[in-house]
Parts: structure tokens; C-alpha cells; sequence
């Protein structure tokens, strides 16, 4: 059996972030793999852009891999995402059917995956989710972002 290894993942989707924070937008970012791997879909948080509060990574990444394989479902695949997903993303994750959720920062605050109402508790598919990965990496980029807003 071959072990996942997240971090390059994590990589794709710190890129992203970056990519958010370079735009104004708070620094999240996220990739999507399919079951063998290859990257089907990348998104970054376009909440300002957007002027929308469904424009979070997660909700974007979702629509173009769903886009792209053509199916419902995303049956098999892995989701890497900067920060632990909101109540409202964590529960299109499942809805989804996504295998596997990774997040790299924990948000006691606003999370809904390990932290919060834990949202995939109570739905009907409860994905694999691995929290803390290039937590400190992900963490210092939200945290350097809003130290620079406030000045």
C-alpha cells in the first residue's frame, strides 16, 4: 500500500493562497487531486473580487473539478486547503463526496471541520480529514496578511 503524502499538495495550495493574498483577498488556497493524483482543479478565496461570500476556494475549487470530470460527485478525490473549511464549505465537501479533506491551519473561530459545529458529523458522507499540515507555513501567511491591514 503506498502512503499519502500531502505536502505537495499543500504546496499547490499555499501557492494559491499567496496568489489571494497578492489580490487584497484573505490568503486561502486550495487544490483539488483526482483519485490517481493529477490536480483537477486550483482556487483561491475571490470573496472581494467577487463581492460574494460563496467565493471562498473551497465553493470555486469545488465548481471547476466538477466541471471538469463531468460527474456530480467527486468520488475518490483529495482536497488540500490552506485553512480548516468553514461550516458552509465543509459541508459541500461532502455533499461532494470528497475522500479526503487536508487543511494546513486550524480556525477555532470559523472552522466547521474539526473545530465549530464539525459539519460532517451529521452528513450522510464523512470524508478522511487530516489537520495540520504545513500548519505553520499556512498560519504565518494569515497572519502577516491581517497584520498588514491593520497597519
Amino acid at each position: 500500500m503506498v502512503s499519502f503524502n500531502p505536502h505537495p499538495l499543500m504546496q499547490a495550495a499555499l501557492a494559491e493562497a499567496r496568489v489571494a493574498a497578492a489580490a487584497g483577498e484573505v490568503p486561502v488556497g486550495m487544490v483539488l487531486a483526482g483519485p490517481d493524483g493529477s490536480i483537477l482543479a486550483t482556487a483561491h478565496n475571490q470573496v472581494e473580487a467577487q463581492r460574494s461570500p460563496l467565493a471562498h476556494a473551497e465553493m470555486l475549487c469545488l465548481q471547476q473539478a466538477l466541471a471538469h470530470v463531468g460527474e456530480k460527485y467527486l468520488t475518490g478525490c483529495t482536497l488540500a486547503v490552506t485553512l480548516e473549511p468553514c461550516p458552509m464549505c465543509m459541508a459541500a465537501l461532502c455533499h461532494a463526496r470528497v475522500a479526503r479533506v487536508v487543511f494546513g491551519a486550524y480556525d477555532p473561530k470559523s472552522g466547521g471541520t474539526v473545530n465549530g459545529p464539525r459539519v460532517a458529523n451529521f452528513m450522510h458522507h464523512q470524508p478522511e480529514i487530516l489537520g495540520g499540515i504545513e500548519e505553520a507555513a499556512c498560519a504565518a501567511l494569515l497572519t502577516d496578511f491581517f497584520k498588514g491591514l491593520r497597519g
